[in-house]
């Protein structure tokens, strides 16, 4: 694999000032190509190997929508495991910027390898990284990826499927809770291969009294045909 198709390069070639701006004001940031079309047919393909996975969670059953996701062991494949790392380095100062601006405390180590050694000191020790898998009539209910006490403010999804090829509808939906002022929405479709980063749970927002906390909240639209496929990159583990 070469710098072009490495994931880790194409990570450091963001522009990271742009999307930094972008989640300033919006809470969510759609990159640039991230993953070949193999790459992501390769990613996408290990769905169907069992033992790759900890767990898998049918939505219906749940009530968190209708589709269905894999939660990967602790043994990620490579490129799952490089685009984690080096995504972390890249959103630390973000994290670490709005924690500052909301008072609150910043606990997040200089490291990934760092970080996850203290979730599982606290008893996060699940693997949360994720593949997703939706087919006509799914989707995915709103909600945030808090997984136990100590969580990282950003992940990112990454699109496996071309939208308007393999799928169509299953747009990526986020909607803020905005001080004293009714919910505002806002939907992204994401091209095979790109990323979306957005918040966990809540970003800091302007507001008369200074910077407050703007709750977020993430989902998917139904699928209206074909199949569409999703790699979740989270930077905490769960209980």
């Amino acid at each position: 694999m070469n710098d072009t198709t490495h994931p880790a390069a194409r990570v450091a070639a963001q522009d990271w000032a742009a999307l930094t701006g972008e989640l300033d004001e919006h809470g969510n940031a759609l990159t640039g190509q991230l993953l070949t079309p193999g790459q992501c047919h390769e990613i996408a393909a290990l769905y169907d190997e069992g033992d790759r996975f900890r767990a898998t969670v049918d939505m219906a059953r749940h009530r968190f929508g209708s589709g269905q996701y894999r939660y990967f062991t602790h043994e990620l494949p490579d490129l799952v495991r490089e685009l984690r790392e080096a995504f972390y380095p890249r959103l630390l100062p973000v994290a670490r910027d709005w924690a500052e601006r909301l008072g609150q405390r910043v606990p997040w180590p200089d490291t990934l390898g760092e970080w996850v050694e203290r979730c599982h000191a606290a008893g996060q020790s699940k693997s949360a990284q994720i593949l997703l898998r939706y087919g006509p009539g799914d989707w995915n209910a709103l909600h945030r990826d808090v997984f136990g006490d100590l969580l990282f403010p950003l992940q990112v999804v990454i699109g496996l499927d071309t939208p308007g090829a393999d799928f169509t509808g299953g747009e990526f939906i986020m909607t803020e809770q905005r001080p004293r002022a009714q919910s505002r929405g806002s939907s992204t479709t994401l091209p095979q291969g790109h990323g979306l980063i957005f918040t966990t749970r809540d970003r800091p927002v302007v507001s008369r009294r200074g910077w407050s906390i703007g709750p977020m909240r993430h989902g998917v639209s139904t699928v209206r045909s074909g199949r569409r496929r999703t790699l979740g990159l989270v930077f905490h583990d769960a209980k």
